[in-house]
C-alpha cells in the first residue's frame, strides 16, 4: 500500500521527537474494548450518544436476563390458559384441568416431553405447535444471553491479565469457582429433591426415580418414567423449570472456568515469551525493516487470537480509502474529502 510504505503506523526512531520525560504514551481505545475507566456522566465532554445505548438486553456492561423473566412469565401463562381451554382435547393421565395445563406448558418449554399427557385433536396439535417453538425461542434467548455472558468475560480477560494485580486476578478467578460451587450444590439439591418427591410421592422405585430425575434435568424425557399425582405434578411446575436452569449455569460456569484458565495462560505465555528476530520480521506489518508501538501492539493481540490478518488487512484498507491525500495520516479534510456528498433537499432540488 502506497501510504504504509511511505510511513509505519508509529514512528519509533528517525526524526521522530521523543516524548517529553515523565510522559506516558498513551492508546485511544475503541468503544467495544474493555476499559477499566468509569463510563462518562453528562458533565463530561464525550457526546452521550457516543455510549451505547442501554437496553433491556443490557445493563451495566454485563447481559441482564430481564428479558428472559419475562418471556417466561409470559410463556407460563397464555400457555397455561390455551391448554386449560384445550384440555378436553388432550389425553393421558390427568389430575386437575389448571394444573395439568400448567404441567403440560412446562414440560413443552423445557422440552422435556414425557409422553404422559399429549394432544388428540388436530387443534390441540397445532397449538402444541406453536407453543413448541415459542417455548424453544424461551430457552434460546436464556441460551443467547448466557453465551454473551461468556463472551463478555472472555474480551475482558485479556485487558484484566495485563493491567489487573495478581490479587484481583486471584479474586476474580475465584468468583467464577464459587459460581460453578455454589450451581454444583443447587444442582446436587435439584437432584436430590426430584429423586425424593418421585420416590415417596410417585411411588417409584430409588433407582428409577433417580434414572426419571436425570432423564428430566438432561431434557430427554424418555417418557416411561414421569409425574402423575396430583401432588408430583404441582412439584413438577416448579422442579422441572429450575433443575434445567441450573444444569444450564452449571455448564455455564464450568466452561466460563476452563475458558478463563486457558485465557490466562496464554496470556501468560504471550507476555513472558522472548521476542525474537522472526518476531519483528512477523511485526512489520508495513515492510519498512521497523517496527513501532501499533505494529507490536497488532502483533501481540494476533498472537493472543484477538485480531486476525484478515480483519487488519480490512482496516488498512478503510484507512487507504480515508486518506485522500495519501499523506499516510488521517485529518478532518481527508474525511470530509471521503464523504459523499449529500443530496439537497427535494424543496431546492
Amino acid at each position: 500500500m502506497a501510504a504504509l510504505d511511505q510511513q509505519p503506523l508509529l514512528h519509533d526512531g528517525g526524526d521522530q521527537k521523543p516524548p517529553p520525560e515523565g510522559a506516558a504514551r498513551r492508546f485511544r481505545r475503541c468503544r467495544t474494548a474493555p476499559s477499566s475507566e468509569p463510563p462518562p456522566t453528562d458533565k463530561d465532554n464525550s457526546s452521550a450518544a457516543d455510549a451505547p445505548p442501554k437496553t433491556l438486553f443490557t445493563g451495566g456492561g454485563r447481559p441482564s436476563f430481564r428479558l428472559v423473566g419475562l418471556l417466561l412469565a409470559a410463556y407460563l401463562l397464555l400457555g397455561t390458559i390455551a391448554f386449560y381451554l384445550a384440555m378436553d382435547h388432550m389425553s393421558g393421565t390427568r389430575t386437575t384441568r389448571a394444573l395439568d395445563a400448567l404441567y403440560f406448558c412446562v414440560v413443552t418449554m423445557t422440552t422435556v416431553g414425557y409422553g404422559d399427557l399429549v394432544p388428540a385433536s388436530d387443534a390441540a396439535k397445532l397449538l402444541a405447535c406453536a407453543f413448541v417453538f415459542a417455548g424453544v425461542a424461551v430457552v434460546g434467548t436464556f441460551l443467547s444471553k448466557a453465551a454473551d455472558y461468556l463472551v463478555e468475560k472472555q474480551e475482558a480477560l485479556l485487558f484484566r491479565a495485563l493491567h489487573s494485580h495478581t490479587m484481583v486476578r486471584a479474586m476474580e478467578m475465584n468468583k467464577v469457582r464459587y459460581k460453578l460451587y455454589t450451581a454444583g450444590l443447587l444442582l446436587v439439591a435439584a437432584v436430590a429433591s426430584g429423586t425424593v418427591v418421585l420416590w415417596k410421592v410417585e411411588g417409584m422405585r430409588a433407582v428409577d426415580a433417580f434414572y426419571c430425575v436425570c432423564a428430566t434435568v438432561t431434557t430427554l424425557g424418555y417418557g416411561d418414567r414421569s409425574f402423575s399425582s396430583e401432588g408430583g405434578r404441582a412439584f413438577a411446575v416448579a422442579w422441572i423449570t429450575v433443575s434445567t436452569v441450573v444444569v444450564a449455569l452449571f455448564f455455564l460456569y464450568a466452561a466460563e472456568l476452563y475458558t478463563e484458565r486457558r485465557q490466562r495462560e496464554l496470556a501468560r505465555w504471550v507476555l513472558r515469551r522472548r521476542t525474537t528476530n522472526m518476531d519483528l520480521e512477523a511485526a512489520d506489518l508495513d515492510g519498512d525493516r521497523r517496527v513501532g508501538a501499533a505494529d507490536f501492539v497488532l502483533y501481540k493481540l494476533k498472537e493472543l487470537g484477538k485480531i486476525s490478518q484478515e480483519d487488519i488487512s480490512e482496516f488498512l484498507d478503510e484507512f487507504d480509502s480515508l486518506d485522500a491525500d495519501h499523506s499516510g495520516t488521517l485529518s478532518p479534510a481527508d474525511l470530509a474529502a471521503a464523504q459523499p456528498t449529500p443530496d439537497p433537499p427535494p424543496s431546492l432540488r
